[in-house]
């Protein structure tokens, strides 16, 4: 696969993610769908380790490793396809969108990384604005939707945390060893919740829409995604591959307006701005403040 064609593959993929949570939760109760998710992901996933003879480790590091990244999987997938039932797939991606932002922000306590600089201070303030804008929009609402959005934000948060703590293991591991071994982690969590929750199996309730949208998700979500995005993540610069996180908001909005019939209102466009702002600061607003501090020195 080329790089432009991976990169290409991860915006889609992100981009389409959340109306497909939002499709697959239709008809299928969310703690199934995600469930279902997995296991169609892992399965292709640990045939493919076979057949290029990728080792799965299980020594002590490896299973630290799986376990954090399956923390990810689990809360971040899990409060998503709870958050679908309350919130648009648009809003969805803006609100996870804060990803980058928080996991510096946890950065700091978990890995005791320097303090936020003034520029990520500024982005996350202009970030947490945009989401200010975006809740407060209650046209874009329902009466309910404050539950969407605090899962989402526990999606979020979790799905953060995870990555921080994923960069505390030293070990090297196949990135593709790593998605089957957090998979191998995340689905038995899965499975408990659905079991707790719902643990029915209507099946002649499922629309078609829904089963497609899991398996999608399932093949192309978890497995193909990881794969280009990982590719992509050694071939080009962070700086390109942070393109993706503020493309992918815009591109769910439309996807959403235009697949779905989702409504975007004034309120939700302002936000949406403040958002992608916030991630363009915190990823190029260093390298601009010293521009324009060197410009004023100099002049």
């Amino acid at each position: 696969m080329s790089v432009p064609a991976a990169y290409l593959a991860v915006v889609l993929i992100w981009s389409t993610t959340p109306l497909g949570i939002v499709w697959s939760s239709e008809t299928v109760s969310p703690t199934l769908a995600v469930l279902l998710r997995m296991v169609i992901a892992v399965v292709p996933g640990w045939l493919i380790l076979r057949l290029f003879k990728v080792e799965l480790p299980w020594h002590r590091q490896a299973i630290t490793l799986y376990c954090y990244s399956g923390l990810g999987i689990f809360g971040g997938m899990l409060f998503s396809y709870l958050a679908a039932s309350y919130i648009s797939s648009g809003v969805m991606s803006l609100i996870f969108g804060l990803a980058p932002i928080l996991s510096g922000v946890l950065s700091k306590y978990v890995l005791s990384d320097e303090p936020l600089s003034k520029a990520k201070k500024v982005a996350l303030a202009v970030a947490l604005l945009g989401l200010t804008c975006v809740c407060y929009d209650k046209l874009s609402f329902g009466s309910q939707a404050y539950i969407g959005v605090i899962c989402i934000l526990l999606g979020v948060f979790f799905f953060s945390l995870s990555g921080v703590l994923v960069k505390s293991i030293t070990v090297k591991i196949n990135p593709m060893a790593t998605t089957v071994g957090a998979l191998i982690i995340a689905i038995p969590l899965f499975a408990l919740t659905w079991i707790l929750a719902d643990g029915t199996l209507p099946y002649e309730q499922w629309s078609q829409r829904s089963i497609i949208s899991i398996v999608y998700l399932g093949l192309m979500g978890s497995l193909v995604g990881f794969i280009a995005y990982f590719y992509v993540l050694q071939k080009l610069k962070a700086s390109t591959v942070a393109l993706i996180t503020m493309m992918t908001p815009v591109i769910a909005l439309w996807f959403g307006l235009v697949l779905n019939d989702e409504h975007i209102s004034v309120n939700l466009i302002i936000g949406a701005l403040f958002i992608i702002s916030g991630l363009g600061i915190y990823q190029w607003g260093e390298w601009l403040f010293n521009r324009i501090r060197k410009s004023s020195t100099t002049g």
